[in-house]
């Protein structure tokens, strides 16, 4: 199993399942109570999920978190530090995951990608759920 976890001064900035990563049950890799669960589901053969449906709970969520799972291309994904100091990269391949926690990032495009993504929302606007960090170079 392949599953990493990019901390930096006690922030989580992001959780990646790699590629071709197994499991033989369910699993979460996220902590209970992140506001955005990211895991492996995994089931025998003949297994089936009871009807079911998820009940309108009021959540307070003051982060917005994106995950996405490369489909085609490479992708690097850089970390920076609260004052700008770059302090990790990433490199996704196809079907590699990243969720996106906390913390600045950014994304080079290495070839050609596409991706799925999925973040919370609503989508308040470039504006308002998108801050620009000064990069130490």
């Amino acid at each position: 199993m392949k599953f990493e976890v990019v901390e930096h001064e006690g922030k989580r900035y992001a959780e990646i399942i790699r590629a071709g990563t197994t499991v033989d049950k369910s699993v979460f890799f996220s902590p209970a109570g992140s506001s955005f669960q990211f895991g492996l589901l995994a089931h025998g053969h003949d297994f089936v999920e009871p009807a079911h449906y998820h009940p309108t709970i009021e959540r307070k969520i003051d982060d917005l978190q994106q995950m996405f799972v490369v489909q085609k291309g490479v992708v690097a994904v850089d970390f920076f530090s609260d004052g700008g100091v770059r302090f990790h990269e990433v490199v996704l391949r196809v079907g590699d995951a990243i969720l996106l926690v906390h913390g600045a990032h950014s994304v080079r495009v290495l070839e050609d990608m596409q991706c799925v993504s999925v973040k919370q929302g609503p989508f308040l606007g470039a504006d308002r759920d998108k801050v620009e960090i000064g990069v130490q170079r």
